[in-house]
């Protein structure tokens, strides 16, 4: 089910803005996460089971030991979900 309004509007914007930034993109991916969690919390953006598993997925492509640097896979895994993410916005 999508979830309708401006502020959800102003959500998926916002997400869809993080993803498509100039950086790099585990800095991108990260602060993708951080958006998609506030637009929960605060009901702007319903959770569904598919971005649930991209969110887990993306935890899983940036962890990282206090000391590691995360590299090029790691890059091209959080590329490769944050397009998944995008999809899955409209209906969130």
């Amino acid at each position: 089910m999508t979830t309708e309004g401006p502020a959800a509007e102003t959500a998926r914007a916002e997400v869809r803005a993080l993803i498509a930034a100039k950086g790099h993109t585990v800095d991108n991916a990260r602060a993708v996460a951080v958006r998609l969690d506030e637009a929960f919390a605060a009901g702007d953006l319903e959770r569904t089971p598919s971005m649930d598993q991209f969110l887990h997925d993306l935890g899983q492509a940036l962890e990282q030991d206090d000391d590691q640097k995360l590299g090029g896979k790691s890059a091209e895994a959080a590329k490769f979900i944050l397009r998944a993410i995008d999809r899955e916005l409209d209906r969130a």
